[in-house]
């Protein structure tokens, strides 16, 4: 499948051998071919996917790596973000659909998408989330945004019916826009390790 993969994508595979790398003895009584990993950030010499799986239990995950090749469908965050799907989601009720349902009903400067738990639920039907799960959320963000704009849009997760969290991507890494809106600089989380930055946006040496 030729497809441009990026952090937190889901991706299903077509055979658990092409999930490579992962020893926890709890994959292979929980996932199948049904359920998709997500794309993680880390580089491979061999060119292979780096993925994460998940479990049942929020203490099951682990890290693997996935060939190209044996990709069968691939679900963005971006893609989650549609006000009829969300309506029709069987968990529309709980507080976390609530909130992103609520943001579909602005319109914003950038592309988001949906992550997380509340991602993984609405791309499979599966009932990982709860009345006390976070949100989960990712902005597109490949030009420096509106300091004002995004204001805008942490005060819209700030109080509300759960706890939001936001990490915002540009072409460098992302960032957890809480910490930067706050402090002015922030943890950039990049293929090659977290950085320090004020600038996101700037490539730094």
């Amino acid at each position: 499948m030729n497809t441009t993969l990026r952090p937190h994508d889901l991706i299903w595979l077509n055979a658990r051998s092409a999930l490579e790398g992962v020893t926890e003895s709890w994959v292979d009584d929980v996932w199948h071919t049904r359920l998709p990993v997500v794309v993680r950030r880390d580089v491979d010499a061999q060119g292979r996917i780096p993925v994460g799986v998940r479990g049942i239990k929020r203490d099951q995950r682990a890290a693997g790596w996935a060939q190209p090749d044996a990709i069968t469908r691939v679900c963005t965050p971006e893609s989650l973000v549609d006000p009829q799907m969300l309506l029709r989601s069987p968990f529309i009720s709980q507080p976390p659909v609530q909130v992103a349902l609520l943001l579909t009903q602005q319109a914003w400067p950038w592309t988001w998408g949906i992550t997380g738990s509340t991602g993984y639920a609405l791309a499979t039907g599966l009932p990982v989330i709860h009345a006390a799960s976070d949100l989960d959320l990712l902005i597109r963000a490949r030009q420096p945004l509106s300091r004002e704009l995004l204001e805008k849009w942490r005060q819209q997760l700030t109080g509300g019916l759960c706890r939001a969290d936001t990490q915002v991507e540009t072409p460098h890494g992302a960032f957890a826009l809480n910490e930067w809106l706050r402090d002015g600089k922030a943890l950039l989380k990049t293929s090659q390790g977290p950085r320090l930055v004020s600038d996101p946006w700037r490539r730094e040496e």
